[in-house]
């Protein structure tokens, strides 16, 4: 019998949580979640959809939220999954008792084939969802929902907090908050009409089955939520700051969902058009350095912006008082000589006096010596630092320079990493073995090639800085 396929629409857009991967472990489905873990020296991961958790009590309002939401990220492409579609079917012996079947429990729903579905979904697949029939308590066997992956997922029912796999493949989990007489009478109007329940079963059922499920399962969930919407559908406050975060994260790359202390400085018109003049291979040596200046500066002007600072109120010419802020005082820069010295004039140019120490580091090491060179300021273990160098490739170069810093008692936290391209290897690299560093940079690139070089990349940039390449890459 062919199967009557209900459609839902989607593309791929793909955001990307590799750290909100399966942590229990692999069992039956759930061994899938090997097949999405991020493995050290592969950097290819598709990207994923950003997945959000919808739970709350029976009749709580997380439908209406859920269509809220998608309402509002118009603009993407959105699907919603119900648990309720993953409900077992009952068995011959489960219907004659059909009335004392809890339907609240955890072990009412198939969340292995939830688990799978959601895993599929994020790795880009198309999946087949069952349609249940809430009258005859059985899946439908002729037809199902076809759900293709999109930019949004989520993920709605009365227990999908309960397990911790599925939860952990959620980058938002939202719990709707409503009144319990509220739930009820939406519960008593929701299955006399739309499931054909007489009311006296509905409140056997719920005072029997759904209140319990309720105080033993739902509520305590409520702790894994990171969004509580009191008063539910009617909060449009709420919805609409959950709505604006994930527009927020939909635009952040990949690596920013990751780890959240790489920045990428907001792209505009004029960012890529600058970009696109600096990697142009046909640029003369006076553009090159015009334009890349122009974009350092952005670069560390928006770096500045992650020091801590203090609140001060000034007087101003009118006699009134402003209230504002303090700029950090103990401050400086490193430049990883010698491509991170063309970052240097951007960096006085905000900060005036400010103290520049250098370290040189040889790529392919001197006899086992990789660091040829240091001059720090002497009290540059009480200072933020600043540490430069236009491109972040592999980050072993980085590693290096990092390390020096902290053994010269700079706090990792107070370091703040400055360059215009970063391949995703190099923020792996960084990102991984020094978390609590930051990352401000203009654009994030595709990968590294078998040469190591950053692709699509600039080039070599201190030789096209500084007037020293007299060759041209090939075209690959």
């Amino acid at each position: 019998m062919d199967n009557a396929m209900e459609t839902a629409s989607g593309a791929h857009f793909y955001g990307l949580r590799p750290d909100g991967l399966l942590s229990c472990s692999a069992s039956s489905p759930r061994s899938h979640s090997s097949s999405l873990s991020v493995p050290s020296g592969d950097h290819s991961v598709p990207k994923q959809p950003f997945v959000i958790g919808v739970t709350g009590g029976t009749a709580s309002g997380k439908t209406t939220v859920c269509d809220m939401i998608i309402q509002q990220l118009h603009d993407h492409r959105v699907v919603l999954v119900n648990q309720d579609s993953f409900y077992r079917g009952l068995t011959a012996k489960e219907l004659e008792y059909v009335h004392e079947y809890n339907f609240d429990h955890p072990d009412a729903f198939d969340t292995e084939q939830l688990l799978d579905c959601i895993l599929k979904l994020k790795s880009g697949q198309s999946v087949h969802v069952p349609i249940y029939d809430f009258k005859t308590h059985q899946r439908r066997s002729d037809s199902f929902r076809q759900v293709n992956a999109s930019d949004v997922i989520i993920l709605e029912g009365i227990l999908v907090f309960h397990d911790q796999c599925v939860r952990d493949l959620m980058n938002m989990k939202i719990f709707v908050d409503a009144d319990a007489d509220v739930r009820l009478a939406r519960r008593i109007s929701r299955d006399t009409v739309e499931r054909g329940r007489d009311i006296q079963s509905v409140l056997q059922q719920y005072a029997k089955f759904v209140k319990p499920a309720f105080d033993n399962f739902i509520l305590p969930s409520k702790k894994f939520a990171d969004v509580i919407i009191p008063r539910g559908a009617e909060n449009h406050v709420a919805i609409d700051l959950i709505v604006q975060h994930i527009r927020t994260k939909l635009g952040q790359h990949d690596l920013c969902k990751r780890y959240p202390n790489v920045n990428v400085i907001h792209s505009t018109f004029q960012i890529r058009g600058m970009h696109t003049l600096i990697r142009d291979r046909e640029i003369s040596k006076h553009d090159f350095v015009f334009y890349s200046d122009r974009l350092i500066r952005l670069v560390v002007e928006h770096g500045l912006g992650y020091l801590p600072f203090i609140e001060k109120q000034v007087v101003t010419p009118t006699g009134s008082v402003y209230a504002g802020v303090e700029f950090c005082k103990k401050l400086c820069g490193v430049s990883i000589i010698r491509s991170g010295e063309s970052m240097e004039n951007a960096l006085r140019a905000c900060c005036k006096g400010i103290k520049i120490g250098k370290i040189l580091i040889h790529r392919d090491g001197d006899n086992g010596r990789q660091l040829i060179y240091e001059k720090l300021p002497k009290d540059i273990s009480v200072r933020h630092v600043l540490l430069l160098d236009p491109v972040l490739a592999t980050g072993n170069s980085a590693n290096q320079a990092i390390e020096l810093l902290i053994k010269k008692g700079v706090p990792e936290s107070s370091i703040i990493f400055l360059n215009l391209i970063s391949a995703p290897e190099g923020i792996h690299c960084v990102c991984n073995r020094f978390p609590s560093l930051k990352i401000v940079t203009s654009e994030i690139d595709a990968k590294l090639n078998e040469d190591f070089r950053v692709i699509p990349g600039l080039g070599e940039f201190g030789d096209r800085y500084f007037g020293t390449d007299d060759y041209f890459v090939p075209i690959e």
